[in-house]
């Protein structure tokens, strides 16, 4: 881990949080090689060295190489473990599951259109076995890590964007595989809890970025962030007019665990920091500005016919006041979310 990371962890596990709940309780954590998923995992180790909550986290990961570079020396702690296995064919685990975290999911945009068929079958055959074993182990809390590509095109004029504002989704965009097998799995964990008293929530993320984003990763923040570290121009592909919110990765990870703990059963609670809402266009320029040194500009390259996996142009302010009802809030605002993420990009760089 580099010291980015660190400072985020202490950030974590020293912010007002009710870890307690889970002390001595093992936590089934999906996607854990993923960018969310190892950060969950390391910050709930973290809890165990400085609040002593013995928790047992178990991170089910389909690479072996790659957890072995994510977790490094932390395999062989006694109070962590992880089971190689995808999450489509999961076999049956026999130790006793409190709580599930279920991440795993194709997050690439060129992967939906290239992939659209895996695309769904993760989110739909993945989540189904995992809601089927939080039946099996009579789970304590489940939490679904869903996205706010759920709402699809809102109507424009609306200033922000509640959990109930749902939008338009082209069913016949292969682009769409993501976005509608994400509501089909939220409709699922619904179902679950109703029918079966699962204790499932949702968490709607917006784009998440931080300390931990590998340098090869091909999202919208990183491809800006490494312009600015390779000092070469951003190039955008599209006017750039898509408005989103986007959140740091160390307010995501305290979310998710407060919608674990505190949540509402069958409930989904936005996750962003409404104070971000940038469209991709000004948020170019900004960086363009505020990173001056890196002689860097803003050029367009529109090409009429296009492949990068893009979604149709939207203008989305998510709406958090569900999940600060619960206590949380955003802490790390836009600026600093970069200048974070840049100067851990360019350790794991070097």
């Amino acid at each position: 881990m580099d010291e980015i990371i660190k400072e985020d962890l202490e950030r974590i596990v020293n912010s007002n949080f009710p870890i307690e709940v889970l002390k001595n309780q093992t936590v089934l954590i999906t996607g854990a090689t993923g960018m969310i998923g190892s950060l969950l995992i390391k910050s709930l180790l973290y809890f165990n060295i400085r609040h002593n909550t013995n928790i047992r986290i178990v991170g089910l990961a389909r690479s072996q190489e790659r957890a072995h570079k994510v977790f490094a020396d932390m395999l062989d702690w006694s109070n962590f473990g992880i089971i190689y296995d995808d999450v489509q064919t999961i076999s049956n685990i026999q130790e006793p599951i409190d709580y599930i975290i279920h991440g795993a999911s194709i997050t690439s945009s060129k992967e939906f259109v290239d992939t659209p068929v895996e695309t769904i079958q993760t989110a739909i055959f993945g989540s189904s076995n995992l809601l089927e074993l939080a039946k099996e182990k009579k789970v304590k809390g489940f939490v679904f890590l869903s996205s706010m590509e759920i709402y699809g095109v809102t109507d424009f004029r609306k200033t922000d964007v509640k959990e109930e504002d749902y939008g338009y989704i082209d069913l016949l965009n292969v682009r769409s595989s993501y976005s509608e097998s994400k509501r089909m799995v939220e409709c699922m964990c619904a179902c679950y809890a109703k029918q079966y008293g699962i204790p499932v929530k949702i968490a709607r993320l917006c784009q998440t970025f931080g300390a931990g984003v590998e340098y090869d990763d091909n999202r919208v923040f990183a491809q800006f962030a490494r312009c600015i570290i390779e000092k070469k121009d951003i190039i955008l592909h599209t006017s750039g007019e898509t408005v989103r919110n986007y959140c740091y990765t160390s307010d995501a990870i305290r979310a998710i665990l407060y919608i674990l703990i505190k949540g509402e059963n069958g409930i989904a609670y936005n996750v962003a920091n409404e104070e971000t809402a940038i469209s991709i266009r000004d948020m170019a320029e900004m960086l363009a500005k505020h990173y001056a040194d890196s002689n860097i500009k803003v050029v367009y390259d529109i090409a009429e016919k296009q492949n990068y996996g893009y979604n149709p142009t939207i203008k989305l302010k998510l709406n958090t006041e569900r999940i600060q009802a619960l206590g949380w809030n955003a802490t790390v605002n836009l600026m600093e979310m970069y200048d974070r993420m840049i100067k851990s990009m360019i350790l794991k760089k070097t």
